[in-house]
């Protein structure tokens, strides 16, 4: 076994023992009678979020090391990987032992839990205390940094031949039709074109976790993540092109009638039919249960939907709307909600919305561009009888809390495809660019940011996986999903913002690409959940006992 892997299965033991101390801390002061008390919990956020960020740096290790487990076993694991483990490893656990960045300006350290006591047990741990000295290093990131520069970079193989073809396959089509066009579609706000889409559709973009039955690949979300990160390596919204699809054919086929599914299943796999998501209303954000769109029943039983919604994602080219409703105005909070399934017109640049009773305008939006985005205003909408997903009323809260797993493990690969375009771009750019005579990569303080930088991605990447990994095994995973979620968005500004910081003054022209993906990575801390609520997800869930389950077998073997 490499040295380095049984040091930091060791560090990682020590490491839990410090996260289990913090997390019976915490559960005093928000459930001193043994249940949670939702005022003190509000009054404890700084330190439940602290919480959730200690679990989900511990998850990421946990994955990291699995990994590195099969990576070895394998035969994959060379001096690019143990530099990637030591540095990354290190650098995660001093954040643990010291302060841990929630935001730029916010910190949980020990203090915030008075375990300054167990923090320095932990940090005085054998392993932990090898791995905070010679972890990451100036040596260990300057030696990673050359690797690199030279071109190698830490193993991505999946030991599954079907899903490195994915990645293959997926790295090819974006190298090839979305990277050297994305950036002048972003100045030019236009959408991703009708050529491009129907490449897309015909890869299986928007079927890969469709069955098979249904003209989908019937894929995992293990694929689904491979697919999304590779197509945001090129451009965010050519990865998120799949996320309406991927949303509205889980709502479906997961509680769809047999009719809704034979109908609507094949034609989303094949792209003709293309999805958005209808959820959010002014002044509710995250609140799902202060929806208020209305769908009342007319006299022949279709539905006449009002209300206002916004932030909706290609909403004028969709041909279906998942739309979230109160059918029952007198059932309070999420009991009166429900699905519709709700065809309409695909609209054109000159009428963008033609159908009656449904007007949109647009956001404009700083990056994140290639679908647009709008804010609709419904007034008697029509759907037909047949459109209540699954023919259910009330469920449509459950019904849609049931994908948010797969969309926020999605949402955690577009932002690692988003770090590693930020992280190509910037290392480019610093073996191309001459400073005194040497290229950037010379300098330490440019070569740590790229040494860390691959690190940190490989380490959001793992947990991304195994969070996946988790979803396919049909386990519980919102605890998983929303760590992927949380540790990916924040590594993707990380690196868009050193990124920027390599390019100079070239980083804030809108001439050079990096300018796009700074705009790009920072909407990923905000949709799908925000980081907040991931944070406070997490650590209600941890509070109430509800164990994470990303460290997979090689690591729990071990």
């Amino acid at each position: 076994m490499n040295e380095w892997i049984g040091v930091g299965r060791a560090a990682l033991a020590a490491a839990r023992d410090y996260a289990e101390a913090v997390r019976l801390r915490v559960t005093k002061d928000t459930a001193p009678n043994g249940a949670i008390d939702p005022a003190r919990l509000t009054l404890a956020q700084h330190r439940v979020h602290g919480l959730a960020w200690i679990a989900a740096t511990i998850a990421a290790m946990e994955a990291t090391l699995d990994w590195a487990v099969r990576g070895e076993a394998a035969g994959r694991f060379g001096p690019a990987e143990a530099l990637t483990l030591r540095i990354g490893f290190g650098e995660y656990l001093a954040q643990l032992a010291s302060g841990l960045p929630m935001s730029a300006n916010e910190f949980v350290r020990p203090a915030s839990f008075a375990a300054d006591n167990e923090a320095r047990i932990f940090a005085a741990d054998p392993a932990a205390a090898r791995l905070l000295a010679e972890g990451n290093t100036a040596e260990t990131r300057a030696a990673l940094a050359a690797l690199l520069a030279d071109g190698v970079r830490p193993e991505d193989a999946l030991g599954d031949d079907a899903l490195d073809q994915v990645r293959g396959q997926m790295r090819a089509f974006t190298a090839d039709a979305i990277t050297p066009h994305a950036h002048q579609w972003h100045l030019t706000d236009a959408l991703i074109p009708d050529s491009v889409i129907a490449e897309m559709a015909a890869l299986g973009v928007f079927g890969v976790c469709i069955p098979e039955e249904y003209g989908g690949l019937g894929l995992g979300k293990l694929a689904m993540a491979v697919v999304s990160e590779e197509l945001s390596r090129g451009w965010i919204c050519a990865g998120s092109l799949g996320t309406r699809s991927e949303i509205a054919g889980e709502l479906i086929a997961e509680n769809g009638t047999p009719e809704q599914k034979t109908a609507l299943l094949p034609r989303i796999a094949d792209g003709s039919c293309l999805p958005t998501a209808v959820f959010t209303e002014p002044d509710t954000g995250s609140d799902l249960a202060a929806v208020r769109t209305r769908a009342a029943r007319a006299e022949d039983g279709s539905w006449r939907v009002t209300g206002a919604k916004t932030w909706i994602t290609h909403a004028a080219r969709a041909d279906l709307m998942t739309m979230l409703v109160r059918t029952d105005p007198d059932a309070p909070g999420y009991a009166g909600l429900s699905m519709l399934l709700a065809p309409k017109t695909r609209g054109t640049c000159a009428a963008p919305f033609p159908d009656a009773g449904i007007e949109g305008s647009e956001i404009e939006v700083l990056g994140y561009r290639g679908m647009k985005e709008y804010a609709l205003g419904l007034d008697g909408f029509k759907v037909l009888a047949d459109g209540l997903l699954g023919g259910r009323e009330g469920q449509g809260f459950k019904q849609l809390m049931r994908t948010f797993e797969g969309a926020r493990i999605q949402t955690a690969a577009r932002a690692i495809g988003v770090a590693w375009n930020a992280f190509d771009l910037a290392l480019d750019y610093a073996l191309g660019r001459k400073q005194f005579g040497q290229a950037l990569t010379a300098f330490p303080r440019v070569a740590d940011k790229l040494a860390l930088m691959a690190a940190e991605i490989v380490m959001a990447r793992e947990l991304t996986y195994a969070a996946a990994r988790a979803k396919d095994a049909r386990a519980r995973c919102d605890i998983e999903a929303g760590m992927a979620k949380l540790l990916a968005a924040r590594v993707a500004w990380t690196a868009a913002d050193n990124a920027v910081q390599i390019h100079g003054g070239n980083g804030y022209a809108l001439e050079y690409p990096i300018s796009r993906v700074l705009c790009d990575a920072r909407i990923l801390n905000i949709f799908e959940g925000a980081a907040e609520i991931q944070a406070q997800v997490i650590g209600r869930g941890l509070l109430a006992g509800q164990a994470p389950a990303v460290a997979v077998v090689a690591v729990a073997a071990a």
